[in-house]
């Protein structure tokens, strides 16, 4: 059935639409497009096809499979186009000799889900999107990139940008959280990190915006789930960072496995055609999650996979990854009419294009050489890197009584719990080739560290935490300490893809290893590996002091240690809200006002509130505190009203009145207080980190135009409408310090 808005519609609403970065990246250079359209005149159906099927190499890196060799002669013979799970010179350039068989001796893209480092590991992306920090981002992106290139690597399937709001879901994991805004400006910076100055330089990489789209909002926060919402919440909360991502020049986008609206995503013309590739003009090419075109046949959609490969070409999937639904059923859909050749040669051509924009034609083998994967591999700053890009990650959520940071004078420190020595869980999901003999674990980071003071070490119990046979040994070391650091939370195995959970406290006894430590009187500083919010009310309660780490990476240790100690100010602050139960997921401090809201929590009768729980948030968006404190004062408007593209310039002064030098990330909020379309309470529209020295204040300005102020009503037309809004700038999006009121005309 055709979708009622029209491309017109699209057109205006997509392509006026606030997050572009100046002109896309996807500009077609003329030289290209001739030494495509020449290779393609030579090309049999069968060949092209061959373009469209990604393999996975697996079997050819690891165990043989019976169709090794069948594998084999189809790359020999100009029937793959592209293989992940290939890494390393000397693998990448033995399987591209076999491609330079074929008749016209098309090479192969080499892809990897290089997500958070390559041999080096950064935090998660989740934790990285704490930071706030887009400099420290796009140079994770960028090292990674830089690391993977060395070894081979053409192509990696990130950044995910899917906005997500359901700590449930594992893959909350791989993006910047729940804010759009935010989202949106971290995607950028992890393309352009990826993709650096210039796709076909060896330090770069092609990025992947995945996955396309609203995956993030799957139902119940289960992997793989249907998505239902309505094209008004699609595009304004869930398009902009794929929108930023195709902006800043991503090489290619992913789809993904969920349907949309009843319509799986990979045989999603909506998504593919008429946005995507209508709308937003993009020049680069789809490819297909993990086998989600044979997928549509259990999904309902296709009848065979002969069916969904018409489908998803026909609907704009380029190439199918490990679906064998191009390789065995599309040449016969072309010769049939069911798939016309114009659509197959606009799928080649899109990936052919990217192969001699990486100077794959010139030198098949550019990205593998063997001296600079050893020379880039060893490169030393990398770590260095990690260990910034940790630190700037990690979220201070407590402090009471200023307990942070740590004397190193004389104290007697108890390092206790199930990851506290563990190397394996500070890196997360999705390692690629790390050294795990090198990654710095926080009981060796606070050991390195500690100076005069005196630690020592029980690990209470073993991740996962089943028995606590070893909680009499970690209550006398505690009990024998002046302060008790306890590392706990998920281990590595329990976020990202496919570990989605329904209960997300703590896994086994670690809060009753909390309480037996707590029993002890001596004050417990709480550090938290995770890649996601958890719910721990108890320990949010009664911990002296809590520390957010995520799964920090290699330098995890290390940049614990620097925070605990003081060494590091944190300045992070949380890029999605924390529950306090899973009875309030979905969560987000983007609300909507009903016509009966909760002004007082004392009073919820007959109100849009839970009655047996607080309403609020356990740790809110933009929380995250520091060992200074931060003075906002003197706010003021250029102008109290806005007239047509006039721009307003928003200033109030920020003063560090504590003792220490430190950071912090000042936030913008809006209401639009009355609209054609109910808006949120508040809506993030600005940010900036600041560095303050003791004693030191700043005047900070937002500017402000018609495009902050702007959204998408019920005909997805995208605009500002005349009347009141409410700008307000805080520390998080509960702790708002000044308020101020503009008047568009």
């Amino acid at each position: 059935m055709k979708n009622p808005i029209t491309h017109r519609a699209l057109s205006l609403a997509i392509g006026t639409a606030t997050l572009a970065m100046g002109m896309a990246a996807n500009a077609q250079d003329a030289q290209i497009d001739r030494k495509v359209a020449e290779l393609m005149k030579k090309m049999t159906v069968a060949e092209k096809v061959g373009q469209l099927h990604q393999l996975s190499g697996r079997q050819f890196t690891g165990p043989t499979s019976s169709a090794y060799a069948d594998k084999l002669a189809d790359i020999r013979a100009g029937k793959v186009g592209s293989m992940l799970n290939v890494k390393g010179v000397a693998d990448t350039r033995e399987i591209q000799a076999l491609a330079l068989q074929s008749r016209l001796k098309i090479p192969l893209l080499f892809s990897l889900d290089v997500i958070h480092g390559y041999q080096t590991v950064f935090p998660v992306p989740l934790g990285e999107s704490a930071s706030w920090d887009m400099e420290a981002i796009e140079l994770s992106a960028h090292i990674a990139a830089k690391e993977a290139a060395a070894a081979g690597i053409h192509w990696t399937f990130a950044p995910m940008v899917d906005v997500a709001r359901d700590p449930r879901w594992g893959r909350v994991m791989e993006g910047a959280g729940e804010d759009t805004y935010l989202g949106s400006r971290i995607a950028a910076a992890r393309v352009h990190g990826f993709q650096g100055k210039q796709l076909g330089a060896t330090d770069s990489v092609m990025a992947t915006a995945k996955h396309f789209a609203a995956y993030g909002a799957a139902i119940a926060g289960r992997d793989y789930n249907a998505v239902d919402m309505s094209n008004q919440q699609l595009f304004e909360t869930y398009l902009p960072p794929f929108k930023a991502a195709a902006d800043a020049g991503a090489a290619t986008f992913m789809n993904s496995f969920n349907t949309l609206n009843g319509v799986p995503a990979t045989g999603n013309a909506f998504l593919q055609r008429d946005i995507l590739k209508g709308a937003w003009k993009y020049k680069g090419f789809v490819v297909s999650d993990w086998g989600s075109v044979r997928e549509m046949v259990p999904h309902g959609y296709a009848a065979d996979l002969s069916d969904a490969a018409v489908k998803a070409i026909n609907a704009g999937s380029d190439m199918d990854m490990e679906g064998y639904a191009y390789s065995q059923h599309l040449e016969a859909a072309v010769k049939t009419g069911k798939v016309k050749m114009a659509t197959l040669d606009d799928a080649v051509r899109r990936i052919l294009y990217k192969k001699f924009e990486l100077g794959l034609f010139d030198d098949p083998y550019r990205y593998s050489d063997a001296a600079r994967e050893k020379t880039v591999l060893g490169d030393v700053s990398h770590r260095a890197a990690a260990l910034d890009v940790a630190q700037k990650s990690i979220v201070l959520l407590k402090n009471g009584n200023q307990l942070l940071p740590l004397s190193r004078e004389a104290r007697r420190i108890a390092v206790i719990g199930p990851l506290a020595d563990s190397q394996r869980d500070l890196e997360g999901g999705w390692v690629v080739q790390g050294e795990r003999a090198k990654v710095v674990s926080i009981l060796e980071g606070m050991r390195s560290h500690a100076g005069k003071a005196e630690i020592s070490y029980a690990q209470a119990c073993a991740p996962g935490c089943t028995s606590n046979e070893g909680f009499a040994d970690a209550v006398a070391k505690a009990a024998a300490a002046d302060v008790v650091v306890l590392a706990i939370g998920e281990t590595w195995d329990q976020s990202g893809e496919a570990k989605s959970r329904s209960d997300i406290t703590l896994p086994g006894q670690q809060e009753a290893l909390f309480n037996a430590l707590k029993a002890t009187g001596k004050p417990v500083v709480v550090v938290m590996l995770a890649g996601r919010p958890l719910v721990f009310n108890t320990i949010a309660d009664q911990a002296d002091a809590i520390v957010y780490a995520w799964f920090p990476g290699s330098e995890g240790g290390n940049a614990v240690a620097n925070v605990l100690f003081g060494d590091y100010n944190p300045s992070a602050k949380l890029p999605i809200t924390f529950p306090r139960s899973v009875g309030q997921i979905p969560l987000s401090y983007i609300q909507y006002n009903t016509g009966r809201p909760v002004t007082d929590e004392k009073n919820v009768v007959y109100k849009s509130a839970y009655i047996d729980s607080v309403n609020t948030p356990r740790y809110a968006f933009g929380h995250g505190l520091s060992y200074t404190e931060f003075k906002y004062s003197g706010m003021t408007l250029s102008s109290p009203l806005m007239n047509g593209a006039q721009k307003v310039t928003l200033s109030f002064d920020l003063a560090n009145t504590g003792k220490v030098e430190g950071t912090e990330i000042v936030q913008l909020y809006l209401r639009d207080m009355v609209s054609s379309v109910v808006r949120p309470l508040k809506e993030l529209k600005g940010f900036e980190k600041v560095r303050l020295k003791p004693g030191e204040s700043r005047r900070i300005s937002f500017t402000i135009d018609r495009d902050t102020l702007s959204f998408f009503n019920s005909q997805l037309t995208w605009g500002a409408e005349a009347g009141d809004f409410k700008l307000m700038v805080g520390s998080a999006s509960d702790d708002i310090r000044l308020e101020s009121t503009l008047k568009l005309n």
